[in-house]
């Protein structure tokens, strides 16, 4: 049996491999929504307690889902702009790229120095079609590395909940006005949950989940439209899933804004548009 790889990850960065192991225990059933056999492969490779620290992965589905949605708007991005850029900020252990590569992508990784050296230990090694950068987000070195032409999108899956609102806003007003004509899909927590998780309440299987003072609300999404004058903002809905709850019921429920904004049937997800695409010089 080969030797594991052991991720020793606390607070914020241990959230990766929450998502990784709902997200795997998903990818195992016969009928799931989101294709992810290398999320299975590596919970198997690390050396983590994960039934121990999350359960059963009771709520892979609903993970899944919101992974889903996320590769639904890349995919979209890439039919239009099949030689373009994507940024994945916070990437943690997710594995779209695979999931949604056409073989002519540009994918940047930009996540903190320890979570990149574990994603070079677990994953392929990088190409020219695929890097990473340590550092932080907020740092906006990133910045400089991207080049907008042939399209870009930049996403932030389950990353800004965990930043303050102030830098939430500087980031999304900084992207917005490098990259006119780009997009950025994000995801947020409900007020509600916010204020859960900041009093330590958000507990599960004994994991806690780490403070998220970040909440995007319907005031908050407001907020974010006025950012920028480029900004457009549009609500996207988790995708149908299976089963009763995820194949019936929350479809139902999600056709109303305001339930949707509670979180109950997946968390708030949105894609701003930067302004119209600057003309060819």
């Amino acid at each position: 049996m080969a030797e594991k790889t052991p991720a020793e990850l606390t607070g914020v960065p241990e959230t990766l491999l929450w998502n990784l192991y709902q997200r795997a225990a998903e990818a195992r059933r016969p009928d799931t929504p989101l294709r992810d056999a290398r999320a299975v492969q590596l919970v198997e490779a690390i050396d983590y307690p994960f039934e121990e620290r999350f359960g059963g992965g009771e709520l892979g589905q609903w993970q899944a889902l919101r992974a889903r949605c996320f590769d639904l708007e890349v995919s979209g991005f890439l039919r239009r702009y099949p030689d373009g850029t994507v940024v994945a900020l916070g990437e943690g252990l997710e594995t779209q790229f695979w999931r949604v590569d056409n073989g002519r992508v540009r994918w940047l990784t930009v996540d903190l120095p320890e979570i990149v050296e574990l994603r070079r230990r677990l994953l392929p090694p990088e190409s020219p079609r695929q890097r990473m950068i340590g550092g932080s987000a907020l740092e906006r070195i990133w910045l400089d590395e991207v080049d907008p032409g042939p399209g870009l999108l930049i996403t932030a899956q389950g990353l800004l909940m965990y930043l303050d609102p102030a830098d939430v806003h500087r980031l999304v007003a900084a992207a917005a006005a490098r990259f006119p004509g780009a997009a950025m899909v994000l995801d947020g927590v409900p007020r509600w949950f916010s204020a859960l998780t900041l009093k330590g309440r958000m507990t599960r299987h004994g994991y806690t989940a780490p403070p998220m003072p970040w909440a995007l609300d319907a005031a908050e999404k407001e907020r974010l439209r006025t950012l920028h004058p480029g900004i457009v903002l549009r609500e996207l809905r988790p995708p149908r899933g299976h089963g009763l709850v995820h194949g019936l019921l929350f479809p139902l429920l999600n056709r109303s804004a305001w339930i949707r904004s509670l979180g109950v049937t997946g968390l708030p997800i949105v894609r701003l548009d930067f302004g119209p695409r600057p003309a060819p010089a």
